[in-house]
């Protein structure tokens, strides 16, 4: 996950809290953001790169099944 949009996020939280606890603001946000950090690390999430790698290499998988099945079928008939 980009971590711009975690220093976002964990900005916009901090920008949320009462005037009166501006003072610990920096440190409410590195704590809000060590917070998605470790929620997100404990997500088993994938990058949408690592994603679109093995959705092409699925295709490709399912392409040459396609192909053995064709193959198999014809071998059959011509038994």
């Amino acid at each position: 996950m980009d971590p711009k949009i975690l220093d976002d996020i964990s900005r916009r939280i901090a920008a949320a809290l009462p005037p009166g606890i501006s003072t610990l603001k920096d440190d409410l946000e590195k704590n809000i953001r060590a917070a998605l950090d470790g929620v997100i690390g404990n997500m088993n999430l994938v990058s949408r790169q690592e994603f679109e790698v093995q959705q092409k290499v699925l295709e490709r998988t399912r392409t040459k099944i396609e192909a053995l099945e064709k193959q198999l079928a014809e071998l059959e008939k011509n038994l």
